[in-house]
């Protein structure tokens, strides 16, 4: 074939393709910022975005919330000082999405993933949607494995199991935080990661907190999501769903997490304001009738999973004169699995942690306490609880009989067994064989200037003796306790006892 020939066949095919080939035409969505207030901005045009659907408005990213006729009532992701009315918008067709894996643990990151310390940007191994669906019934196992806080009060009267949501409510500076970061320092050395997202908190207190956790070494277990008072409303109000993602993908993977909300009072405040900017009906209190929804949806994928791992959750709460009937307040006592109510007038008597065991319950975790733990403090928490009424009423009272001195002397010791200085977690063998020597009596007979070095000592003792206490636990949890292996520990108790009593000086 000659080269004429070649190149009338190869026109003539390329006539034909034209001929044949059909132009669709492709339709593109325009919309623009019609206003800008506070943390929020109404788009008009984009008639094809949905709910919670990602959306960048110029360069700000924002978040779909309101689907009105005419406009969209999208909230912003980041400052939009530069947003102003025309400026063009555009859809992404995906929602909000957090960041996963382990790249972010040791690191300081906002909702959306981007660093907030001074590393690079994480490289992480997976995306997941903020919003998910919580795991189904037939995903769920049932709570069976403690997760020891380091908090003696917590671990002994107040048991948390792997898979609880525990609530942590208190007013301002009762130590509800450093309660908090004290579980996740106990959690070095265990396997558990750790979650904490920090709220509207100042960025001075977030930086405080990394600072807490780099000190004790915690930080390489854990993954910091943070949200500060100055970042916008909106991301305030992803910060939670963000970590919970986080935690999450680990827990699917067959690890177990503590994940600490810090705290949900401010998510409460930023989703109010939201809502009011959005000229959406307020409720009680103002806040919109959807809050407690919000909240469910959020705790409810906490759980022990099937198979897999776990989310442990422990949200934190700010109350005001402990008025626990407020709106939140009620709502989050009645999604969680039990509460810590610290008391103000606990924590101005020096009583620390301020932890009023009268008001706290867990309502799972002690059939996940350790064995021996539960058999020792089957009784303290009950006469604890006593002894704290007994002592007020004691006050004013001129003269008491033998059984109510024995029972605020008890009382005074048990509460100098659980006093515990701010992040500074109890080893396990340090509480089984303190609460073992208040069980048994032990420093009823030392006087009560003397009670707190006794208790340091045992505490001391406590992991030196620790194939001792495992063999005590071991036995406990089969249901029969050698008579010999019993007179063994009281042994212990007694020889580290005894040089605190008066007869030996």
């Amino acid at each position: 074939m000659s080269l004429r020939d070649a190149l009338a066949r190869d026109l003539a095919d390329a006539s034909r393709r034209l001929r044949d080939h059909r132009f669709v035409p492709v339709l593109t969505e325009r919309g623009e910022v019609v206003e800008v207030i506070g943390g929020i901005a109404r788009v008009a045009g984009l008639p094809g975005a949905a709910a919670d659907e990602m959306l960048v408005l110029g360069t700000v990213p924002s978040l779909a919330f309101d689907l009105l006729e005419d406009r969209i009532g999208a909230v912003l992701l980041a400052h939009g000082r530069h947003l102003v009315a025309g400026t063009a918008a555009r859809r992404t067709s995906r929602g909000a999405e957090a960041q996963v894996g382990d790249a972010l643990l040791g690191r300081v990151v906002d909702p959306l993933g981007h660093p907030l310390d001074d590393g690079p940007p994480p490289r992480p191994t997976d995306r997941m949607p903020l919003d998910r669906a919580p795991p189904a019934l037939t995903e769920r196992a049932p709570v069976r494995q403690p997760l020891h806080t380091g908090v003696g009060v917590i671990d002994a009267l107040l048991p948390i199991g792997r898979g609880q949501r525990e609530l942590l409510v208190g007013d301002r500076q009762t130590g509800k935080t450093s309660l908090a970061l004290t579980a996740v320092l106990n959690q070095r050395d265990t396997g558990v990661l750790c979650v904490v997202c920090s709220i509207g908190q100042r960025a001075a207190t977030v930086a405080g907190i990394v600072a807490q956790l780099t000190g004790h070494h915690a930080l390489a277990h854990t993954a910091v999501v943070a949200a500060t008072a100055d970042d916008p409303p909106g991301l305030q109000y992803l910060a939670p769903f963000a970590a919970m993602t986080l935690a999450e993908h680990w827990a699917r993977r067959g690890r177990h997490v503590l994940l600490v909300l810090d705290d949900l009072t401010r998510h409460a405040r930023a989703y109010r304001e939201l809502a009011l900017l959005l000229r959406r009906a307020p409720g009680r209190e103002a806040y919109p009738g959807d809050i407690f929804f919000l909240h469910a949806r959020l705790l409810e994928r906490a759980c022990n999973l099937e198979g897999g791992g776990s989310v442990t959750a422990l949200p934190l709460l700010e109350v005001e004169g402990q008025d626990l009937s407020a709106y939140i307040p009620t709502n989050l006592i009645s999604i969680s699995d039990g509460q810590v109510v610290l008391s103000e007038r606990l924590a101005r008597k020096g009583v620390l942690p301020p932890v009023d065991v009268g008001l706290s319950v867990s309502r799972v975790g002690g059939r996940a306490q350790a064995a021996a733990l539960r058999a020792v403090a089957g009784n303290i928490r009950l006469d604890f609880a006593q002894f704290e009424e007994l002592e007020d009423f004691a006050r004013f009272a001129t003269r008491l009989d033998d059984a109510s001195r024995l029972a605020l002397r008890r009382g005074r010791r048990v509460r100098a067994a659980l006093r515990q200085g701010a992040l500074e977690p109890l080893p396990y063998e340090a509480q089984l064989l303190t609460l073992i020597a208040v069980a048994d009596g032990a420093l009823d007979d030392v006087p009560e200037h003397r009670t707190a070095t006794a208790v340091a000592a045992l505490r001391e003792a406590g992991p030196r003796h620790a194939a001792l206490l495992h063999e005590l636990e071991r036995h406990t949890e089969a249901g029969e306790i050698p008579r010999e292996l019993t007179e063994r520990v009281r042994a212990v108790v007694e020889r580290i006892v005894a040089p605190w009593r008066p007869d030996r000086g």
